[in-house]
């Protein structure tokens, strides 16, 4: 299973994420932005981290790198994407997912440790969860406040798109964090998901949470065509 993992100037989470597909089996490959050619790539990983500085607006320049016509073109054809974090919100700017993020409630760069909820798992993100599954997970982003149109995103949460949702300790959705509940989203097909937590930071005790390991393993389970 050859995974592209993308690498952006400016990504500082490629090598977490490859250390992880690498220990669910998948053969990671760092692939630079200006590459062209994603040919024989089973999945494809857009990382964490800062791109090209967050200048104009977080992904906004990455949305240009040559290598996005093929993530596109990748993406159309059926094969999974996720973005994490700062590539979560380069999927947004490219229009492969709905929305965009602004900036967290109280303009307050987010370092610490989260719980999200399952609200589907009809992706390429979460088909190996459970819906209600809570899983503990490390946020780490100043501009992870997604936002949608009413319209668009009444739609989304009726189709299943919205994949992870924020909740405090009872389990309640919370909107407190950085201002939005939504912590992960996917396209129609369910190919294509964004999710603003680290999972790959949460995928061994020694990290102090274990609970994003469920996630990396549908992207994995998902680029082997496993049943769910």
């Amino acid at each position: 299973m050859r995974t592209a993992v993308i690498v952006f100037p400016g990504s500082n989470c490629e090598h977490d994420v490859a250390h992880v597909l690498r220990s669910l089996g998948a053969e990671p490959e760092l692939v630079f932005h200006r590459d062209r050619d994603l040919t024989g790539a089973d999945g494809i990983v857009l990382p964490g981290g800062f791109a090209h500085g967050d200048y104009l607006r977080t992904g906004a320049i990455a949305r240009f790198s040559p290598v996005m016509a093929e993530v596109e073109r990748h993406a159309a054809a059926g094969t999974p994407v996720i973005g994490i974090c700062n590539g979560f919100q380069i999927l947004t700017e490219a229009g492969l997912l709905p929305g965009a993020m602004v900036a967290n409630r109280g303009l307050r760069f987010i370092c610490r440790h989260v719980l999200v909820r399952v609200e589907s798992t009809d992706s390429v993100l979460t088909r190996n969860a459970d819906v209600g599954d809570v899983l503990r997970i490390p946020l780490n982003s100043y501009q992870g406040n997604f936002v949608l149109d009413t319209d668009r995103l009444a739609a989304l949460e009726e189709r299943g798109g919205v994949l992870l949702r924020y909740v405090d300790e009872k389990g309640h959705p919370d909107h407190t964090i950085n201002g939005t509940t939504i912590a992960g989203i996917a396209n129609a097909a369910g190919n294509v998901a964004g999710v603003m937590p680290h999972p790959e930071r949460a995928s061994e005790r020694l990290l102090g949470s274990s609970d994003g390991l469920v996630l990396l393993e549908s992207f994995v389970a998902s680029m082997a065509k496993l049943p769910a």
